[in-house]
């Protein structure tokens, strides 16, 4: 087993030129009042990782142009389409207009596990909370589902953007099938 190279691995990814001919993920996803930088920052790079569609950053979520959202982002800020806007609802209600199905990362008396979403649930809309409060009840009144990630042990939650990196590459291999 050989390690691969930064050239070996490059040569096998889009680039920020050819972005525009990759089949993207048919997800968007709405970040709701994140406060920390670096966990937007995170989610930037795996958002990039995973190929979504477009990400939405709603509430008082830190974005680029900030220091500390850059540090981690390392770059994915131009390769992730992104928009800031500062009402979650409306975000919702547009995609919800175009057909797209709206979804809560959130513990709910009906959440399913990320890995029971099915082909045919996509185009989807994955909605990210807080990291204390998480999704708001507000917002979950208009999602048409939601999903969890099962925990095994005594904490009720995992980071937010370990949980994103989770769902969305649970997703990613779902609608690959």
């Amino acid at each position: 087993m050989k390690k691969l190279s930064h050239e070996e691995i490059s040569k096998n990814r889009s680039t920020l030129s050819t972005l525009h001919t990759v089949t993207k993920l048919p997800i968007y996803v709405v970040l709701n009042s994140i406060r920390s930088s670096y966990n937007v920052g995170s989610i930037f790079r795996t958002s990039d990782g995973a190929m979504i569609e477009k990400l939405f950053l709603c509430g008082y979520t830190p974005h680029p142009p900030k220091k500390e959202v850059l540090k981690t982002a390392l770059g994915s800020q131009d390769s992730v389409s992104w928009e800031y806007i500062h009402d979650p609802k409306e975000v919702i209600q547009k995609l919800k207009a175009n057909g797209i199905k709206i979804c809560a990362l959130e513990l709910t008396e009906s959440s399913i596990p990320t890995f029971k979403i099915k082909k045919e649930d996509f185009p989807l809309a994955l909605i990210i909370g807080n990291e204390i409060t998480g999704v708001s009840q507000e917002l979950l009144d208009i999602c048409d589902l939601s999903i969890e990630i099962p925990q095994y042990g005594i904490k009720q939650s995992l980071n937010v953007a370990v949980a994103y990196g989770i769902a969305v590459f649970d997703l990613r291999r779902i609608f690959d099938s």
